[in-house]
């Protein structure tokens, strides 16, 4: 991914009702969430809704399936691996952050350093 994929992404995240929507949507896993049982958890209407989960999907950061006469939302995980990797590999220093492919299993395994001990650290080597 690069920054120009990225834009979009952020963009789409930056609004409180569309992030906690995506964060529950990540909660669900693969079998994702119908829109009434969304719009229920987050309190918000079901139009108002629609309109934030038409723009996380026009993103890419979601998708949609219908099954019944309800439609299903889920995230993509691709695009969501896509955005963590470009922002450990492009955002932080290696020694802060970085993402290790575990063959075994197929995933990525990211790891984040304590951050606040790394800077102690160093300011204590000035």
């Amino acid at each position: 991914m690069d920054i120009k994929e990225a834009i979009p992404l952020f963009d789409a995240l930056s609004q409180e009702t569309r992030l906690r929507a995506f964060r529950l949507l990540v909660q669900a896993g693969q079998q994702g969430l119908p829109a009434g049982e969304l719009s229920e958890k987050l309190g918000t209407p079901q139009n108002t809704l629609s309109f934030h989960l038409s723009h996380l999907s026009n993103a890419g950061i979601i998708r949609s399936r219908r099954e019944g006469r309800s439609i299903i939302y889920s995230a993509n995980y691709d695009v969501m691996h896509g955005l963590i990797s470009f922002m450990v590999k492009d955002c932080c220093s290696e020694d802060l952050a970085s993402i290790h492919e575990d063959k075994s299993n197929g995933c990525s395994i990211i790891e984040l350093a304590d951050c606040c001990d790394l800077i102690d650290k160093r300011e204590e080597k000035r």
